[in-house]
């Protein structure tokens, strides 16, 4: 198959997103714009004019699941949609994409989405469609303003880009340097999708509490203040922040916490490893020490919180006693949820080219046992709950006939008989027991304490 054989005008589009919550909201912004030139969303991408795969390029596996999904484009008949590759993998790689896979028609970065309306139209002449350009101009400004949701919680991405350079990391290279949003543009679309019935907004980006802008009356402002000024919005109940660096980690940040009702009590704080010569050669600018002090403030600031983190086994050079050290940091913070991986070399990033690259068999053992630590502590911490009343914002229809789900202050998922009329509500519940990765509730009768 060729480019000729794609459709020249797509009248219907479905978006893939891989990765994290900005390729999400990436995936939704994109959603919107090409709704507003006429395209209408398929259901998905079997019946697709266009098929538009959001790529992340943070894991191998992932890269060669994207290279799997164009090729299941492929229909039995002899047709295809229109394919683009977007996001870090089409950042990363840009023409090769088209070079490797011959079915691929746009390649499209995660800083130049907003042109993929041009990019559709000289795919449809025919024409070479990559793009891969970081413009200083902010994309943010060429797309529409946000449509109503079908949910009542929303993405919102306020910054974009990483300073950091983390050895193993290519975010730097694929998202670029790091970019705050204006004051007044994230407002404006935090009061739009509020107004279209969002209750909760998660605020995104790489190190999203590094984001520093003017308000309106021209004086800088951190995250905190920003967090200060969305609780203002009438409508909007909860506000929460992903992902975090120990580094962006301020005072005022913290004492949110202890005083923003609105600001939920849950922190993503990826420490990545326990020892420290181990977060040098990751480039973190943080020891253990340092972070644990974090967590100390934030616990003081706000007893309740519950914390999550990121970790990295087998990066190259550890040792059994510094992949011990990440045991006993986990023991000590006793987080609520994580996430854990396998070191992965990525292409072009600096701990790709190092010495001590471990064994896979190796990596496997450690991250088994991370995994069953931390699992321990998640299945803990979700126990606790059981017998406690607390309020939850009821998402989306559960599994079962008349179960919705909802999530409590702490981001645990709860499964509970109530009518479907009351998704986009804030209920009491009654936790009555608990799973390693949910819980059950019951609307409560007792009055709310």
């Amino acid at each position: 198959m060729n480019r000729n054989d794609a459709p020249k005008t797509p009248a219907t589009f479905h978006v893939k997103s891989f990765g994290c919550q900005m390729n999400v909201y990436d995936g939704e912004r994109m959603a919107e714009m090409l709704g507003e030139r006429g395209m209408t969303v398929a259901a998905d991408g079997a019946e697709a004019d266009l098929v538009i795969l959001n790529t992340c390029h943070i894991r191998e596996k992932a890269v060669d699941k994207v290279y799997s999904d164009i090729g299941r484009l492929n229909r039995e008949d002899g047709t295809r949609p229109m394919i683009a590759v977007a996001g870090c993998v089409a950042q990363a790689e840009g023409s090769e994409i088209s070079r490797r896979a011959k079915s691929v028609d746009i390649v499209v970065g995660p800083q130049a989405y907003h042109r993929l309306p041009d990019l559709i139209e000289k795919a449809g002449r025919g024409e070479e469609a990559v793009d891969t350009d970081m413009p200083l101009a902010s994309k943010f400004g060429a797309l529409p303003a946000r449509t109503k949701q079908a949910r009542p919680t929303a993405f919102l991405t306020i910054m974009e880009g990483c300073d950091k350079f983390c050895t193993y990391c290519v975010v730097p290279y694929t998202r670029g340097a790091e970019i705050s949003r204006t004051w007044g543009a994230i407002l404006d679309e935090a009061k739009a999708v509020v107004d279209g019935g969002v209750r909760e907004i998660t605020l995104l980006g790489q190190n999203v509490n590094a984001w520093a802008g003017e308000d309106d009356k021209g004086r800088m402002q951190g995250m905190d203040g920003l967090v200060r000024e969305l609780a203002k919005i009438g409508g909007l109940e909860r506000i929460r922040y992903t992902t975090s660096h120990p580094n962006d980690m301020s005072d005022g940040l913290i004492a949110a916490h202890g005083d923003e009702p609105k600001l939920m009590p849950f922190l993503h704080l990826p420490v990545q490893s326990g020892n420290n010569r181990i977060l040098k050669a990751m480039n973190r600018s943080h020891d253990a020490e340092s972070y644990l002090r974090i967590i100390e403030r934030v616990r003081e600031a706000r007893p309740d919180i519950a914390l999550s983190g990121d970790f990295i086994v087998g990066f190259p050079g550890e040792t059994d006693a510094e992949f011990e050290d990440t045991l006993k940091i986990v023991e000590q913070v006793r987080y609520a949820q994580c996430y854990s991986f396998k070191y992965s070399p990525r292409p072009g990033t600096p701990a790709a080219d190092m010495d001590g690259q471990i064994p896979a068999a190796v990596m496997d053992e450690r991250l088994a046992r991370l995994q069953a630590l931390i699992n321990r502590h998640q299945v803990e911490f979700n126990a606790a709950t059981v017998g406690r009343q607390t309020q939850i914002l009821l998402e989306r229809k559960g599994r079962h006939p008349g179960q919705l789900i909802g999530k409590t202050p702490w981001l645990q998922s709860v499964h509970v008989t109530a009518p479907e009329l009351f998704i986009g509500d804030m209920v009491e519940v009654d936790i009555i027991s608990a799973g390693p990765n949910s819980l059950a509730g019951e609307l409560s009768r007792r009055k709310a304490a």
